[in-house]
């Protein structure tokens, strides 16, 4: 079993200074990247499951009727570099899928739950070089090296993750992808495609209350962090899909006005006022492959689903 760790998780000054300045805007606003605790990332495994959340069971519908054409693009001995690798299911097919893939590197924000899942994986895949990576992966990243010889690099963004970003901030990312990857290194990744509004509107709103749970553990998470005051009880989730601006939108919503103390800083939040938690933009496929071209790749493959409701896209570096 060869399994390494890498912690670059951020500190918890950056924690605080990004609270502190996201809760001082017009309008309030906190990083969903943030959302990934333990227990967050344990929530949102839960989400997954949701019959109201579509995502995931039709991501994974598309990997496995088009699993032989993603193994023939991505081909044998590949390094699997994963962005937020919340949880295992979907690594496991494409591992079981691929054609002897000689290394796999999870990059994910949440460090407990990352090497959790690493260490789970190791004993799984005990021929695997497994290198967990604790960063953010939306920032610049310099990978660590990796001593197996492989044939590519192929990065997996699987889950709509994507979409959490702003269109400048996607872009961004795309383009972060490209320069860790060379010519003929590829990028797989799912995008939720635009739909009827009632459907989205019911996955993120759904009737067990997790996803509520799971946006509210954020104020949760700053409690026991950052010495803060946040009462649960005087708060509720809201999410809505903007049409206007093709994205769901989730926001915490103060039921009173208060104030709240954050390791002795206080911010004040009226009644009825909003913190925006998270967006989720939805994409046409054409769409999103003008902002892969923008970006430095090459559109190679898309797959969807019978209904049209999620969209997997396999690009590939520009020469």
């Amino acid at each position: 079993m060869a399994l390494v760790l890498h912690d670059f998780h951020p500190k918890l000054e950056n924690f605080r200074d990004e609270v502190i300045l996201g809760l001082g805007k017009t309008p309030k606003q906190l990083p969903c990247k943030f959302f990934y605790d333990s227990q967050g990332s344990e929530l949102f495994s839960q989400i997954c499951e949701l019959e109201e959340y579509y995502p995931t069971r039709t991501e994974l519908s598309i990997f496995q009727r088009y699993k032989d054409e993603i193994r023939n693009l991505i081909g044998e001995k590949a390094l699997v570099i994963e962005y937020g690798s919340g949880g295992s299911q979907k690594i496991r097919m494409l591992l079981n899928m691929l054609d002897n893939p000689l290394a796999y590197m999870p990059i994910d924000i949440s460090k407990d739950y990352l090497f959790a899942d690493a260490n789970k994986l190791a004993k799984d895949y005990p021929e695997l070089e497994i290198i967990a990576v604790c960063a953010d992966y939306t920032k610049s990243l310099t990978l660590p090296e990796v001593l197996v010889k492989f044939t590519k690099k192929v990065v997996f963004f699987p889950g709509s993750t994507i979409g959490n970003l702003d269109h400048e901030d996607a872009k961004n990312l795309l383009i972060n992808t490209a320069h860790i990857l060379k010519t003929g290194d590829g990028l797989l990744i799912g995008v939720d495609l635009k739909k009827d509004s009632k459907i989205l509107n019911a996955a993120y709103n759904d009737e067990k209350g997790i996803t509520a749970a799971f946006n509210l553990n954020l104020l949760t998470r700053i409690n026991h962090n950052l010495n803060a005051n946040f009462d649960l009880a005087n708060f509720t989730h809201q999410a809505f899909y903007n049409e206007l601006k093709g994205r769901i939108e989730m926001h915490i919503v103060s039921l009173k006005d208060q104030i709240i103390n954050i390791n002795g800083i206080e911010i004040k939040i009226n009644k009825n006022e909003a913190i925006h938690t998270e967006n989720s933009y939805k994409y046409e496929i054409k769409e999103f492959q003008n902002l892969a071209q923008i970006a430095g790749f090459i559109a190679t493959k898309v797959w969807t689903d019978p209904s049209n409701l999620f969209s997997v896209h396999y690009l590939t570096v520009k020469k």
